[in-house]
């Protein structure tokens, strides 16, 4: 299992009337955290899109059980329970507050796929090499 965390602070256009975080703003955290997370790997979309393969969302899901409020330091757990090894990635993702309370959770599912052709593709070799030390260090293949 792979497991990445990235902060971000709740900003004020982000929320409603009564400074709690409106529901879309969670995918964009999703978001942000994604990609951090596979920048903690040492790689980048950036770098992932120069190989010719770009990672749309195909499906994306979340469950919200506390409120995040205005100025809240959220910190966003990007979770790899399964070592990707086909043409999809599913991130589980969970947010938290500063009280250690989590707040909602959700999957995004991606696919890898040719840039030039729109087709599925596999993930990219030099990807796959920076995760999958995390799950052999887990005893998971």
């Amino acid at each position: 299992m792979y497991v990445a965390e990235t902060t971000i602070r709740v900003r004020y256009a982000e929320t409603d009337q009564m400074g709690v975080v409106y529901h879309s703003h969670y995918f964009q955290y999703f978001e942000v955290a994604r990609a951090e997370c596979i920048r903690h790997l040492g790689f980048t979309y950036a770098d992932m899109e120069k190989t010719g393969i770009i990672m749309p969302v195909v499906e994306v899901n979340c469950k919200y059980l506390r409120p995040a409020l205005y100025d809240d330091l959220l910190t966003v757990k990007t979770i790899l329970k399964q070592l990707p090894e086909d043409h999809k990635i599913l991130f589980h993702q969970e947010v938290y507050n500063e009280k250690n309370e989590l707040l909602a959770t959700g999957n995004v599912l991606l696919f890898f796929m040719n840039a030039a052709t729109r087709q599925r593709a596999k993930l990219p070799d030099v990807l796959y090499q920076k995760i999958k030390p995390s799950f052999d260090a887990a005893g998971n293949q």
